[in-house]
């Protein structure tokens, strides 16, 4: 050792080293590190649905859920209107809307599924001028949340809701001033639902 270092200042060094040594071993970083999400415990598994419910008035209908960052289609359980309501696409977008609009069952709370569909929003038929299949939300579909255009857009794609092409025509209250939109369900928006909101492409 130099003989510049006096005894205290090399126990003092030697101190030191030992502080560091009983550390956690990692140095601090100014530069925040992305580790990704927290691991989820969610399993994601859709529930088996009520079939004891079915041929009693009822029938099964798929809705989307989120979960885990993603929007997966459930089985749920609902009232069966008559042949004329079920040929009417607007009965039918307003009876999957009230199924996105009620809390997850006690089984899809476990599973981990929740919904973004709040019980504000609400759905009518073609405006004067619109297309057959056209829908008219309560609020433009660029203001609802996009977790939740993703669980309506696709709930409806796969219904008569939808056009022969697949796409779900959305448009706000106003046919002045709200644009109707077209919206597809992708593979995409399900694994990304907060793509949706700006997903839409305007109804010449």
């Amino acid at each position: 050792m130099n003989a510049r270092w006096t005894r205290p200042a090399a126990l003092l060094l030697t101190g030191a080293v030992a502080l560091l040594a009983a550390g956690c071993g990692i140095r601090g970083t100014s530069v925040p590190v992305d580790a990704g999400a927290a691991p989820s415990r969610a399993s994601c598994r859709a529930p088996e649905s009520e079939r004891a419910a079915e041929g009693t008035g009822r029938v099964s209908v798929r809705i989307y859920l989120l979960c885990s960052s993603r929007i997966l289609s459930v089985s749920r359980t609902t009232r069966q209107g008559d042949e004329k309501t079920a040929r009417e696409p607007v009965r039918v977008a307003r009876a999957l809307l009230e199924q996105l609009r009620l809390p997850p069952t006690a089984a899809e709370v476990s599973a981990g599924f929740s919904t973004a569909v709040e019980d504000w929003v609400e759905i009518s038929g073609p405006a004067k001028g619109d297309p057959d299949s056209a829908l008219r939300l309560n609020r433009p579909p660029e203001e609802i949340q996009s977790l939740a255009l993703a669980q309506i857009v696709c709930t409806f794609a796969d219904t008569t809701v939808a056009g022969d092409d697949g796409k779900v025509v959305l448009g706000g209250p106003d046919s002045q001033r709200d644009p109707l939109k077209a919206y597809q369900c992708t593979e995409e928006m399900r694994r990304d639902p907060t793509i949706a909101v700006n997903s839409g492409v305007l109804v010449s």
